[in-house]
């Protein structure tokens, strides 16, 4: 008889801070990210400490009363991990260390880790373990500390700066080895590209967990994995997809994040070459989400990142089978109406007015108006083909009734 298997997830305290650029609604909504980050990475949240600070504290990040704090909690609660939602130097992280005694996270640690985790093709672990080993390079001082020989003076030289040191060149070693594999691998790639034929390319992109997998699995009827998780997607899978009377490539890429680890900006680009060298991009977004206008600015900017922000774009607002919007009595005359009380018509009267029929409002789950995207993406397909082959108008016989 087989054992029911129960899956411990490690205890974590969540800390965030709040300062001129974030306000305490947008620290709330940065610790609740960072919350579902910590779920998806196998962790359990057991409280969240927040501290309001102009300047951030060099050696510690927090204040000493705000540690002393969070340090009684670790003790009493058997904490695993203490999770900060800003990026911490290798001296503030070696700081904590010291005083808290359990594992230090930061949220571009967290978010690498649930990268390591996710990564199944060569490809992407090899891109992974580089971010992993840039971020891992200046922090090596702090995991050499139990040889004792750093400090000098009499009878305190040895090798302990020598084995730092040569780690350090073991590192280094190792990220100039993975980047000569990737940039084989990118050759690899850009042949395969170039093989796929003059088939119009498009792609999926948008915020982490708006639902482009499953979006991709309805439109491609193939079975890429999606999750209610972080980060389900890492490999870029790219299928034909036949509309119609047309084929195309359409092809999901990872989602992005806010706060994203510089480093996996920069491993992750050749990634992201599907998306620059896409005809258009079908830019998917959560409308269930608060702060789904935040996401669209983030992708925006990384979309600017990687040149790609000018492409041929049509805005997909995802999960309108979700989307709530809060009410207001008619006899409430103090609370002020906000976005949160829009609903699907009044923000189609909002900004999206300006981008028309470049906008589509659908349930890739529920399959709810996906008659319409088929038909706008059909004729975003149809121009750009008839556009590149004016004597070739079409590769199959038209059928226009069967999309």
């Amino acid at each position: 008889m087989l054992e029911k298997k129960t899956i411990d997830h490690e205890k974590a305290v969540l800390i965030g801070i709040i300062n001129r650029e974030q306000n305490e609604n947008k620290v709330t909504e940065y610790l609740d990210e960072l919350e579902f980050l910590t779920y998806t990475a196998g962790g359990e949240v057991l409280k969240r400490f927040v501290q309001r600070m102009d300047v951030p504290n060099p050696k510690t990040l927090i204040g000493s009363g705000k540690m002393e704090e969070v340090e009684t909690f670790v003790r009493a609660n058997d904490i695993g991990s203490v999770i900060f939602d800003d990026e911490l130097t290798p001296a503030q992280q070696r700081n904590i260390e010291k005083i808290l005694r359990c594992k230090i996270v930061d949220r571009t640690s967290l978010i690498l880790d649930i990268f390591a985790q996710r990564a199944q093709t060569s490809y992407a672990r090899t891109q992974v373990e580089l971010a992993q080993y840039e971020y891992l390079l200046p922090r090596l001082t702090g995991l050499w500390t139990h040889l004792e020989r750093q400090r000098g003076g009499i009878g305190m030289r040895g090798p302990g700066e020598t084995e730092i040191e040569t780690d350090r060149r073991i590192v280094r070693d190792r990220i100039s080895l993975l980047k000569k594999k990737l940039l084989k691998i990118d050759r690899q790639m850009e042949t395969q590209r170039g093989n796929r034929g003059a088939l119009v390319r498009v792609a999926l992109v948008g915020y982490t967990n708006v639902g482009k997998s499953t979006l991709m699995n309805v439109i491609s009827k193939s079975e890429v994995f999606a999750e209610n998780k972080l980060f389900a997607t890492l490999d870029t899978t790219v299928r034909k997809v036949v509309i119609g009377n047309l084929p195309f490539l359409l092809s999901d890429t990872v989602g992005f994040i806010r706060k994203l680890p510089t480093q996996l900006v920069e491993s992750f680009k050749s990634t992201l070459d599907e998306v620059r060298e896409a005809d258009l991009l079908l830019h998917v977004v959560d409308i269930s989400h608060p702060q789904f206008e935040e996401h669209i600015e983030s992708v925006n900017k990384i979309l600017g990142e990687i040149d790609s922000a000018d492409k041929n774009t049509i805005m997909v607002f995802n999960k309108i089978d979700k989307y709530e919007h809060a009410e207001i009595d008619d006899d409430d005359l103090t609370t002020e109406r906000t976005g949160r009380h829009f609903t699907i018509a009044d923000w189609k009267q909002t900004w999206m007015q300006r981008v028309g029929d470049r906008a589509l409002f659908i349930s890739a789950l529920n399959k709810e108006n996906l008659d319409e995207f088929r038909k706008r993406v059909y004729d975003e397909v149809r121009d750009i083909h008839v556009t590149r082959f004016p004597y070739n108008n079409f590769l199959y016989p038209e059928n226009l009734d069967e999309y």
